[in-house]
C-alpha cells in the first residue's frame, strides 16, 4: 500500500494523464491476472533458492513475453526483491546487480511508471552502493523506452544533481554525465521533432530549473576533475545542458545571465579560479554546439574576465592567471573577431595593466594559430606598433613577448612592422638608458632585464618557421655594425650560423629582400665587406667583450666569409677554429688579452697576405682609420684599433697612402693621455714590420714640424702650440716610437739608419722639449730600446763614439739632476737600465766615465733614498710599483757591473766598487745597508762567475764589513750578508787552491732568523770560526780596519757583532800575526776616541789583553812607545793596566 501511495503522489507530480485515465489504469493494475511463472520465480528469490543470477535471467524473459503482466502485489514483492539486491553494500556478487536491472528493464514494459518511482526513490537516497546500478537501470530505460521517459525529465534531473553532490570522480561521474547527457540529446530530438509538447507551461518551467540548477551543481562539483575521462564526460553533459537551453530565445537569455552571475562573483569572492574553472567549462562546452553569443553579453563577459586578470589591488597566483587566460582564449575560438577587437582596443586604453594584459593575450592568440587571428593579424601589428614609443617599462616588455609569439608563429605577418629592427632598436634604448646613470636601483634592473628578453628572444628564433629567413637575411647584417648593438651580436652569430646550416646566405633578387631592409640600405651608408670586417675584428679585439661576444664575432666571419673576399674562404676555414679554442680555454698556450690579441692580429695579417688585393686592402684601411678616428680615447676598442691600423697599413704597398694615413693619426692623437701615446707607438711599430722605410720617413717629416720653431721665425699662435703640454707629450710618444722602431727593425735597416735618423731625430725631439719627467722617461726609454736594437745585430758593429759620449753625458745629467730629488721619481732607475744596454754598445766606456757613472748609479740607486724616504714611499699608493722598479733597477745596477767589469779589467776598479759599497754598508739606515748587500751579492756572484781574482785582494776588508751584518735589524740583510761571505771564501779558496772548510753553515743561517739578539750572537760567532778557517792571514790589517769603521759608525747589536768576530779570530790568529801587532794596537787605539767606545770596549780590551799575551814583549814595547797627550783617558787606562800586569 505505501508503493500505491507513492504511486498516487507520482501521478498527481507528474500530471501527464488524464484522471479517468489514471482510474482506468489503477482497475487495470489490481485485475487478476495469471501470473505463475513470475510468482514462482519471486518465491524462489525470496526463499533464496538457486542461482540468483540464473533467477533473475528466467524473471527477466518471463516479463518480457508479451502476455505476461504480474498483479500489482507480486510488483510490489518484486520491486522489493531487486531493490534489496541494488541496495546492498555486502553480500551481492557482481553478476547480481546488472541482471537486476533487466529485470526492472523488463518489468518496465508493463509497469513503467512504478519502476521509475522506484529508481527515482534510489536515485535520491544518500550512499554510492546502488547509484552506478540505478544509472545504468535509467540509460537501458530511456534507449528502451524514451518516448515513456520525457514526462520523467524534471525528476529525473531533480535526482541527478543529488548524484553530483554526492559523486566526486570515477566511473560514476562518467555514468552519471552519459545519462544527463542521453536524456537531453532525447529532450532535444523530441522538442525538434515537431512532437506536441507533454508538458504543461508550468512543468515546463520547472524542468529549466532543474536543469539549471543540474548545470551549475555539476560545474561546481565537478570543475577539479583530474582524469581527462572524467574532464571530458563532465563536458559533455554540460554541452548537452546549454543545448537543451540555448533552444529557445527565453531560455538563451537565461543561460547568459547565469554565465554572467558567474562571471561577476569573480570581482567580490577570493577563490577566482574555481569560478574561472566553472566558466571554462560552460565556454569549452558552448564551444562545441551551434549557438551565438549576443554580443553585449560577451562582451560583459570578456570585459569581467579581462578585469580580474590584470587587476592590479589582487595577487593572482600562477593556477589562477592560467584559468582565466584559458577563459579568454576559449572566448577567442567561440567568438574570435569580437575577441581580437576586445583586445584590441584596449591597446589604446591609459590602464596600464590592460595595454599588458591585452599584448599578452595577443600573442598568445597569435602562437596559437588561430586561423581568424591569421586574418586579423596585419591589423592586430598595426596595432601593437604603435606602442612602440610607449616609455612604460612594463609596456615594453609586454610588446617584446608579442614580437616572441608572433615571431614563432608566422614571420611573414611582420611584413607591416619592423620588429627585428625593433628588437634592436629596443637593446639600443635600454644600453642608452643604463649608461646614462641616472636610474635608481630598480629601474636599472628592469631595463638590464629588457636586454637580455631581447637578446633571448632573437637567439631563440627558429630559422625554419615560415618567411623567418626572408625576414632575417640579409637584414641582420645592417645591425652587425652599429656600436650600439654590439651585446646583440651572440644571438645574431647564432641565427646566421643556423640560416648557413639551411643554406639560406645565398643572394636574393631585390624584390625578395625585406622592404625594411632595402629602405635601411638606401638611406644609411653602405655595408661594405670592410665595414663588417672591422666591426667583426673590433669585438673580437675588445678587452671587455668577454669570450662569448668574441667567438660571437668570429663565427660571423666564419659563416659570412664569403661575403668579404672569395680568397679568405679556405684559410678562414681552418684558422677560425684554432682562435674559438683559445677562447674556450682549450688551447694551453693561450695566457691572456695580450696573447690573444697578439694571435688576432697575425690572423689579420695571414688574412692579408692571402687576399693580396691591393685595393681591397687599402679600403679596409682607410675604413680601420675612420672607425679610429671616431673612436673615443676612452673606450677600450681604441687600442685595438691602432694595430689593426698598423697592421693593414704594413700590408699595403703604396708610399704616399701609408704615410698619409700615418700622419693624420699622429696629427689627430692627444699624447697627453697615456693610452693615445701607446696607440700611436703601436700604429707605428706595427706598420713598419713591413713598411720600414715609410714609417720612418712619416716618423721624421712629422718630428720636423714638432721641431721646426726652434731655429726658424714663426707666428705667436703656432709658437703657443708647439710649446703646449700637447706637444711637449707628442714629442715624447716620437721618442717612444723611435725606439720602438728600432726594436722592429732588421739589421740592415738598423745600421743604416740608426745613428742619423732614429737617434738624430730623438736628441732633435729632445732637445725641443720641455724636459720634463714624461720627457726625460721617453728619452730614456728610448735610448734603452735603441741600445738593445743594436747589440742584437752582433758583436761587429760598432756604435758612433762622439754619439755614444753625448748620450752618456744625458744620463749622467739626468742622475746628477734626480740625486736627493723625489723620492718616487722613476727616472733614476729608468736611467741605469739605459746605462745597462748602452755600456754594452761598442766601444767601450772610458775608465774615468765608468768610475763617475758607477758612483752616480749607486748614489741615486743605493744611497737613496733615505729611511724617512723610504717609511713614506711604503705608505703611499704607488708602493707596490716603486718597490718593483727599485729591485728592478738594483738588478740592472748588477747587470751594470757585470758590463763594466768586462770592459774593465784593472783591479783599480773593483777597489773604486768596494770604497763605493763601503758607505752604504756601514750606514745607519736598514734600507741602504739591504740595497748594498744586495748589490754585493751580485757584484760577488759575478766575480765567482768570471773567476776574477779582485775580490780576494778585498778579502779582509769585505768580511769585516759583512760579518757585522750578521746581525743585521733586518733577516733579509742577515741572509744577503751569509751569501756574501759564502760567495767570498769559495772565491778565496779557488784563488789559493785550497779545500774549503764550511762546516754547517745552511743550519747556522736558520739561527739568524731567530727573534733573540743573544741567539743571533752566538749562531754569528760559529759563522766567525768557520769563515777565519779559511782567512788569508795577510788581509788582518784591513779586516781589523773594516771592523773599527763599524765600530765608529754602527749602533747597537751590529757592534757586539763586529766585536765578537775580531774577538774571534785574535782567539784563532793572535800567535800568528806577529807583523801585524804594532798597525792592529794603532787602530785599536783609535777605537777608543769613537763615540760608541761604550758598547765596543768590552771587545777593544779584550783584543788588547789576547794580543799581549800572545805578543807580551812587542805590546810592552808598542806601549812604550805608542803614547801621547791626545790618547783618551779609557786608552790610558787600557795602556796602564797592560804595562802593570806584564811588565812584572
Amino acid at each position: 500500500m505505501e508503493r500505491l501511495r507513492a504511486l498516487r503522489g507520482l501521478f498527481a507530480c507528474v500530471g501527464c494523464m488524464p484522471r479517468r485515465t489514471r482510474r482506468r489504469e489503477r482497475s487495470r493494475v489490481s485485475s487478476p491476472v495469471p501470473a505463475c511463472a513470475v510468482t514462482l520465480l519471486l518465491q524462489r528469490l525470496q526463499d533464496q533458492k538457486g542461482d540468483r543470477v540464473q533467477v533473475y535471467c528466467e524473471l527477466e524473459s518471463a516479463l518480457r513475453e508479451t502476455d505476461s503482466r504480474p498483479p500489482c502485489g507480486v510488483v510490489n514483492r518484486l520491486l522489493a526483491e531487486v531493490s534489496q539486491d541494488l541496495t546492498a553494500a555486502q553480500g551481492v556478487t557482481a553478476n547480481v546487480r546488472p541482471a537486476a536491472s533487466n529485470v526492472l528493464v523488463a518489468l518496465a514494459q508493463t509497469h513503467f511508471t512504478l519502476v521509475m518511482a522506484e529508481l527515482q526513490s534510489h536515485l535520491k537516497a544518500t550512499g554510492d552502493a546502488s547509484k552506478e546500478t540505478v544509472l545504468i537501470t535509467l540509460s537501458k530505460l530511456f534507449s528502451t523506452y524514451a518516448p515513456q521517459c520525457i514526462p520523467f525529465v524534471w525528476l529525473t534531473l531533480a535526482g541527478l544533481r543529488s548524484v553530483v553532490g554526492q559523486v566526486k570522480s570515477g566511473r560514476i561521474l562518467r555514468i552519471a554525465c552519459a545519462v544527463v547527457k542521453q536524456w537531453l540529446d532525447g529532450v532535444k530530438m523530441h522538442l525538434s521533432s515537431g512532437t506536441q509538447c507533454p508538458w504543461p507551461a508550468i512543468e515546463k518551467e520547472q524542468i529549466i530549473k532543474n536543469l539549471l540548477e543540474l548545470l551549475f551543481s555539476v560545474v561546481q562539483n565537478w570543475q577539479d576533475c583530474q582524469e581527462e575521462k572524467d574532464k571530458q564526460a563532465v563536458l559533455g553533459a554540460v554541452a548537452a545542458m546549454l543545448d537543451v537551453l540555448l533552444q529557445e530565445e527565453l531560455h538563451r537569455e537565461h543561460v547568459w545571465e547565469q554565465l554572467l552571475w558567474l562571471v561577476h562573483p569573480c570581482q567580490e569572492i577570493q577563490d577566482t579560479c574555481r569560478v574561472a574553472k566553472s566558466l571554462t567549462i560552460f565556454l569549452e562546452a558552448l564551444e562545441g554546439i551551434e549557438s551565438i553569443i549576443p554580443k553585449d553579453k560577451f562582451l560583459d563577459i570578456t570585459s569581467a574576465v579581462f578585469y580580474q586578470l590584470y587587476d592590479d589591488t589582487k595577487q593572482h597566483s600562477e593556477a589562477d592567471c592560467a584559468e582565466l587566460t584559458h577563459c579568454i582564449m576559449l572566448q577567442a575560438r567561440i567568438c574570435p573577431e569580437e575577441t581580437v577587437l576586445f583586445l584590441q582596443s584596449q591597446l589604446c586604453d591609459d590602464w596600464e595593466a590592460g595595454c599588458v594584459a591585452a599584448l599578452g593575450l595577443l600573442g598568445a592568440l597569435a602562437r596559437s594559430d588561430e586561423p581568424v587571428m591569421t586574418e586579423k593579424l596585419h591589423q592586430v601589428v598595426e596595432a601593437v606598433q604603435r606602442l612602440c614609443s610607449d616609455p612604460r617599462t612594463r609596456v615594453r616588455r609586454a610588446v617584446l613577448y608579442f614580437i616572441k609569439d608572433l615571431l614563432s608563429a608566422n614571420a611573414r605577418s611582420c611584413s607591416a612592422w619592423d620588429v627585428v629592427g625593433h628588437i634592436f632598436s629596443e637593446f639600443s634604448r635600454t644600453t642608452g638608458r643604463r649608461a646614462a646613470r641616472d636610474l635608481s636601483a630598480q629601474e636599472a634592473q628592469e631595463e638590464g632585464a629588457l636586454q637580455e628578453l631581447c637578446m633571448d628572444i632573437l637567439g631563440s628564433l627558429d630559422v625554419s618557421v615560415r618567411g623567418m629567413s626572408k625576414l632575417l637575411w640579409p637584414r641582420l647584417l645592417l645591425f652587425v655594425v652599429p656600436a650600439q648593438y654590439t651585446g646583440m651580436l651572440i644571438p645574431v652569430s647564432r641565427c646566421v650560423q643556423a640560416l648557413a646550416e639551411r643554406q639560406d646566405l645565398t643572394g636574393r633578387r631585390i624584390e625578395d629582400l625585406d622592404p625594411h631592409f632595402v629602405n635601411s640600405v638606401f638611406q644609411g651608408p653602405m655595408l661594405t665587406p670592410q665595414i663588417l670586417l672591422v666591426r667583426l675584428l673590433v669585438v673580437a679585439g675588445s678587452p671587455v667583450a668577454g669570450s662569448e661576444l668574441q667567438a660571437a664575432a668570429l663565427l660571423l666571419m666564419q659563416n659570412l666569409h664569403s661575403r668579404f673576399h672569395r680568397a679568405v674562404g679556405a684559410m678562414w676555414a681552418a684558422e677560425i677554429p684554432l682562435l674559438l679554442q683559445c677562447l674556450q680555454g682549450k688551447d694551453e698556450s693561450f695566457l691572456d688579452s695580450a696573447e690573444w690579441e697578439h694571435r688576432l692580429l697575425k690572423f689579420l695579417r695571414a688574412s692579408l697576405e692571402t687576399i693580396e688585393d691591393e685595393a681591397w686592402t687599402e679600403a679596409l684601411s682607410c675604413e680601420l682609420s675612420r672607425w679610429l678616428s671616431s673612436s673615443a680615447s676612452s673606450s677600450g676598442e681604441k687600442s685595438f684599433l691602432y694595430k689593426a691600423l698598423g697592421t693593414a697599413l704594413g700590408a699595403c704597398k703604396g708610399v704616399l697612402h701609408i704615410q698619409e694615413k700615418l700622419l693624420q693619426h699622429l696629427e689627430e692623437a692627444n699624447a697627453e693621455e697615456p693610452a693615445e701615446a701607446q696607440g700611436m707607438i703601436s700604429l707605428l711599430s706595427h706598420a713598419a714590420e713591413s713598411n720600414f722605410h715609410p714609417v720612418l720617413d712619416a716618423l721624421t717629416i712629422f718630428a720636423s714640424r714638432l721641431c721646426k720653431g726652434q731655429n726658424a721665425r714663426i707666428s705667436r699662435r703656432k709658437k703657443v702650440e708647439l710649446d703646449s703640454r700637447r706637444a711637449h707629450a707628442t714629442r715624447s710618444a716620437l721618442m717612444l716610437a723611435h725606439g720602438s722602431l728600432a726594436l722592429h727593425a732588421s739589421k740592415e735597416q738598423l745600421l743604416a739608419h740608426l745613428e742619423g735618423d732614429i737617434v738624430g731625430n730623438i736628441l732633435m725631439l729632445y732637445s725641443c722639449s720641455c724636459r720634463d719627467l714624461q720627457n726625460n722617461l721617453a728619452l730614456v726609454q728610448s735610448i734603452t730600446d735603441f741600445s738593445s736594437a743594436f747589440q742584437a745585430v752582433g758583436d761587429s758593429a760598432c756604435f758612433n763614439p762622439s754619439l755614444k759620449g753625448k748620450l752618456l753625458e744625458i744620463l749622467m745629467d739626468l742622475l746628477k739632476k734626480y740625486y736627493l730629488g723625489t723620492p718616487v721619481s722613476p727616472v733614476p732607475f729608468k736611467v741605469v737600465l739605459a746605462l745597462e744596454q748602452l755600456s754594452k754598445l761598442k766601444p767601450s766606456l772610458e775608465s774615468k766615465d765608468m768610475r763617475e757613472m758607477l758612483v752616480l748609479c749607486f748614489k741615486n740607486i743605493v744611497t737613496h733614498p733615505s729611511a724617512e724616504m723610504m717609511l713614506k714611499i711604503r705608505k703611499s699608493q704607488q708602493a707596490a710599483q716603486y718597490l718593483q722598479l727599485q729591485q728592478t733597477s738594483l738588478k740592472s745596477l748588477g747587470r751594470l757591473m757585470v758590463v763594466l767589469l768586462k770592459t774593465e779589467p784593472t783591479r783599480s776598479f773593483f777597489q773604486n766598487i768596494v770604497h763605493v759599497l763601503q758607505r752604504s754598508i756601514t750606514s745607519g739606515n736598514m734600507w741602504e745597508r739591504k740595497r748594498a748587500l744586495q748589490t754585493c751579492s751580485q757584484l760577488l756572484a759575478i766575480c765567482e762567475e768570471l773567476q776574477r781574482e779582485d775580490a780576494c785582494e778585498h778579502f779582509g776588508s769585505l768580511v769585516g764589513l759583512l760579518a757585522p751584518l750578521t746581525c743585521d735589524l733586518m733577516p733579509t740583510s742577515r741572509q744577503l750578508a751569509i751569501t756574501c761571505l759564502s760567495s767570498l771564501v769559495r772565491i778565496q779558496a779557488k784563488a789559493t787552491s785550497r779545500v774549503i772548510e764550511t762546516g754547517d753553515i745552511g743550519s747556522l743561517c736558520e739561527g739568524l732568523h731567530a727573534c733573540s739578539t743573544i741567539s743571533q750572537l752566538q749562531t754569528s760567532s760559529q759563522m766567525a770560526r768557520i769563515i777565519c778557517r779559511n782567512f788569508p792571514l795577510e788581509r788582518t790589517v784591513d779586516f781589523i780596519m773594516a771592523i773599527k769603521e763599524t765600530f765608529r759608525k754602527a749602533k747597537g747589536v751590529r757592534v757586539r757583532a763586529a766585536g765578537k768576530w775580531m774577538t774571534t779570530f785574535l782567539q784563532m790568529y793572535g800567535k800568528d800575526i806577529c807583523r801585524d801587532v804594532p798597525p792592529i794596537l794603532y787602530i785599536l787605539r783609535s777605537c777608543t776616541s769613537s763615540a760608541q767606545q761604550s758598547t765596543c770596549m768590552p771587545f777593544l780590551c779584550q783584543a788588547v789583553v789576547i794580543l799581549t799575551r800572545c805578543h807580551t814583549e812587542a805590546m810592552i814595547d808598542n806601549f812604550s812607545r805608542l803614547f801621547g797627550p791626545t790618547d783618551s783617558e779609557t786608552w790610558r787606562r787600557i795602556r796602564d793596566f797592560c804595562l802593570q800586569r806584564w811588565s812584572q
